[in-house]
């Protein structure tokens, strides 16, 4: 179906109550406007205007007129009261009665709540920076090793490597996108709309969909060894390739050019809008099919275990290849499904802690169960290291030979 042609204001409910006065302040505007270039609107009486909550039409000296309260739920409660205001030889008289005694403003918090929510929100800041941190540093440690040792050089390591590198633009991004964002804490970021601050939050969904669609492929992978009985066929490595990084590009592509066309306002930061679903929908079907793999290889490993003919050797082998990706699926499925059919602002602060806290160590856990605690990995360490240790032993005695003999 195509798209509708009305913009769309998907926001946050607190920034959709800026954007309210906004439209309503630039329609008074307008209007303000429209009677200035307008014959026969000047003379006496009080000109169209806007005080910083209603349009007040003009009106002729010595009339009165009233307004409703703003509809708006989150600042006002409901309510039938009117306020009126007189013109008179001075201009507009204040508004009377009052709006916050006339709209029944709604209960805010204190300014103790505000300043727990804000050291709350500094303290999940400092344990996701430190989450990401920890992880791009054991990823990059982990991407050397791989890369350093030949005998590492495979398709499934080759892999890894993409898998890791996703996770390192993942956490690149974070950084990138708080320090467009939030540098600035007098900038406005409900009416934020700078290319800049859009391209950033691009970049963080690319990063994010390439995560989940790697992970996609190590489940494939995976799938794909168990079934061709540990033969490495590199015929499918640009196919992994096109999935991991191509997926994602078009998809964000797609996402990118619906916001410009049909919801080009703010910096696309939002998550409730309906366009939103053009990122939520490609990673809830890698995160499904990721599933299915998962009750696939179960059932494969399990046959495969309890067959007689299979060796011990090979059972270990097929546990150690498939103990890892069997983790990985589920725990990085299951709080995105438990989020996804919930509205972007319920369970805010649940949502944060699985996404940010617990999801910036992610890297480091996947850099420990594919690299660090990888036997194979720990196999080539060793024994590089002992021939380090020999060849310095070597050259240790050849030089006090030398010393000796001179």
């Amino acid at each position: 179906l195509p798209f509708p042609l009305s913009k769309v204001q998907g926001t946050h409910p607190d920034c959709s109550v800026v954007l309210h006065f906004q439209e309503r302040e630039a329609e008074c505007l307008q209007r303000i406007r429209s009677e200035s270039h307008s014959p026969g609107q000047a003379g006496q009486g009080c000109p169209t205007e806007w005080d910083g909550v209603s349009c007040w039409p003009a009106l002729p000296l010595g009339q009165s007129r009233d307004v409703a309260c703003p509809e708006i739920l989150t600042v006002f409660r409901k309510s039938t009261g009117l306020i009126q205001r007189n013109c008179t030889e001075w201009g507009w008289s204040p508004p009377s009665p009052p709006y916050h005694s006339a709209c029944q403003l709604e209960t805010l918090g204190s300014n103790n709540d505000t300043e727990a929510k804000a050291r709350h929100f500094v303290t999940m800041k400092v344990l996701y920076t430190c989450g990401y941190s920890t992880s791009l540093a054991a990823l990059l440690l982990a991407i050397g090793i791989f890369c350093c040792f030949r005998k590492l050089h495979c398709t499934r390591n080759s892999i890894h490597i993409h898998f890791f590198t996703s996770f390192i633009l993942r956490g690149t991004a974070v950084f990138i996108k708080d320090s467009v964002l939030f540098s600035d804490e007098s900038i406005d970021h409900c009416t934020m709309s700078t290319v800049t601050c859009k391209a950033a939050i691009a970049f963080f969904q690319y990063s994010v969909l390439a995560n989940f669609y790697w992970l996609l492929v190590e489940g494939l992978y995976l799938q794909t060894l168990l079934l061709l009985t540990f033969t490495c066929d590199r015929s499918y490595t640009w196919g992994y390739t096109l999935i991991g990084w191509g997926v994602p590009m078009v998809t964000v592509g797609v996402w990118v050019l619906t916001r410009l066309r049909y919801d080009n306002h703010g910096c696309w930061d939002d998550y409730s809008s309906v366009y939103w679903w053009v990122i939520k929908a490609p990673i809830l079907l890698a995160i499904f099919v990721n599933f299915l793999i998962f009750l696939n290889v179960t059932r494969m490993l399990a046959q495969k275990i309890r067959c007689p003919d299979l060796s011990r050797t090979h059972k270990q082998q097929y546990m150690r290849l498939t103990k890892s990706t069997l983790l990985l699926i589920p725990l990085f499925g299951v709080h995105y499904v438990l989020f996804a059919l919930f509205p972007e602002h319920v369970g805010v602060h649940a949502r944060l802690y699985f996404e940010l806290v617990l999801g910036s160590y992610q890297g480091f856990l996947v850099a420990l169960l594919y690299c660090f605690l990888n036997g194979e990995v720990q196999a080539e360490i060793r024994r590089n290291w002992g021939t380090w240790q020999r060849s310095m032993e070597s050259n240790v005695f050849n030089l006090a030979t030398q010393d000796f003999t001179a």
